[in-house]
């Protein structure tokens, strides 16, 4: 289990901890050419190990609760949105626009699950609104790869050109990328604020992140994947939205268990977005790098106004470098980084088995506010913490070695899934993977409609 001891490193973590981790090895699960198993198993490891961790040190315990890692469970996990069903109705996870297309020089991958993703990628390709599948692919086979990649990007769209994993290692970006730790974690100032009540260690559940205030700012899907975590540990999530930009329903549903949803919009509503940061303990913000500067939520704004904060960040491409300012999503990521040339074959690009470094990088962050958590206790200190998919693709690529365990048995998702009753209908759903002795085994709370509660604290 090397690659958790990596993680454990990248959070910070005593190294004197890990034995406390085991993991029930599973043959046939998230099988792929890249060793996504291991990474998977390290990222929930390392986020089980830091909620076991806080645990202990507010109930008073004389000793971390074993953490143990079950492939089956991460497996169904890093599925999720695929395993999650509606009144029995399976959704869409990918739209008819997001997809691979040859060009003619080589291949282009394209997002436009979101309507205005969709509009700005016909409006760069000067294509109507109403174009179908057949006039993109005849558009985009005219142009080179790299054009348009370039061309989507400037009108605000998303697409990115197929790379070899040499010619990724030789992009600008890619070195930005490896010059950063897997998780990076900053301190940004000495106050010592915010101190956690301890936790009964007499209770029935062991809830590490209970009396934890998350302001949600994030979109698909890392970033919801770690606040639905620290929903899981007891937090109070609320999650904020821009009433004009709603949030796909099904992906809504999915990563929305244990939270409160609300829309917010800035600057309009700066008076009642004050008065929530006023008590939160965590920000966690999903969007692409910069974007929310420009409304006084830097991390250092946000923690000039409410000292002790933790502010956490995810995105695709790194907040540096040519590329820091790029929307991107996991399956873009997969494509730049030559993942997808990897895991092709016939001269065709192929995929992970999941959106790995969506689910790896989400439960990385969600360990990573634990344990700022943890050593705020100590020494005091907003402070800031910040993950990439781009950079978890080059743990993944260049930094995991093979597991030579077989493993026992897959008996298949269905053991780790469970069904919940909720105002969006009878859901079908995955468990959530972390575990550890006395802590939670499901949410408190099933997801609620998009934006159907008030921006308010309970």
């Amino acid at each position: 289990m090397t690659a958790i001891n990596d993680a454990w490193k990248a959070l910070g973590g005593d190294p004197g901890l890990l034995p406390r981790v085991s993991a029930v090895v599973r043959r046939d699960v998230l099988g792929a050419r890249l060793p996504v198993r291991e990474l998977a198993r390290a990222c929930v490891g390392a986020c089980a190990l830091a909620a076991a961790e806080l645990g202990a040190r507010r109930a008073g315990l004389a000793e971390v609760p074993a953490v143990t890692v079950d492939d089956g469970a991460v497996a169904a996990a890093f599925h999720s949105e695929r395993l999650l069903t509606v009144d029995g109705r399976t959704p869409d996870v990918f739209a008819p626009l997001s997809r691979f297309w040859r060009t003619a020089d080589g291949w282009v991958r394209t997002h436009a699950n979101y309507p205005h993703h969709r509009a700005r990628l016909l409006d760069a390709l000067g294509l109507a609104r109403d174009a179908t599948a057949e006039q993109v692919a005849g558009r985009l086979a005219e142009g080179s790869a790299l054009e348009t990649e370039e061309t989507v990007q400037r009108a605000g769209g998303l697409a990115v050109a197929l790379r070899t994993p040499a010619r990724w290692r030789a992009h600008a970006q890619a070195a930005e990328v490896a010059a950063r730790p897997l998780v990076e974690r900053e301190r940004l100032d000495a106050v010592r604020t915010h101190a956690l009540p301890p936790l009964d260690p007499g209770a029935a559940v062991l809830l590490p992140a209970a009396g934890l205030r998350v302001l949600d700012l994030t979109r698909v899907l890392a970033g919801p994947v770690a606040t639905r975590t620290l929903a899981l540990l007891g937090a109070e999530v609320l999650r904020l939205d821009a009433p004009w930009l709603p949030e796909l329903p099904d992906q809504h549903a999915d990563t929305g268990f244990g939270k409160r949803s609300a829309t917010l919009g800035l600057p309009g509503d700066r008076e009642a977005f004050e008065e929530l940061l006023s008590t939160a303990d965590v920000v966690v913000t999903g969007y692409r790098p910069g974007a929310l500067d420009r409304f006084g939520l830097s991390p250092e704004a946000l923690a000039a106004r409410r000292p002790g904060l933790v502010v956490a960040q995810v995105s695709a491409w790194g907040a540096y470098g040519p590329w820091g300012g790029r929307r991107g999503f996991d399956s873009l990521v997969q494509v730049a980084t030559g993942i997808a040339v990897t895991e092709g074959s016939a001269g065709e690009p192929g995929a992970l088995p999941a959106q790995a470094l969506d689910h790896g990088t989400g439960y990385l962050l969600a360990a990573a506010v634990l344990r700022a958590v943890t050593e705020r206790s100590d020494e005091g200190g907003s402070r800031l913490v910040r993950a990439a998919l781009a950079r978890t693709a080059l743990w993944l690529t260049a930094g995991i070695g093979p597991d030579p365990a077989e493993g026992v048995p897959h008996p298949g998702p269905g053991t780790w899934l469970a069904e919940t009753d909720s105002a969006l209908g009878r859901l079908r759903h995955a468990r959530p993977p972390v575990s550890f002795t006395g802590g939670p085994t499901g949410w408190e709370r099933p997801p609620v409609p998009w934006g159907s509660d008030p921006a308010k604290w309970r």
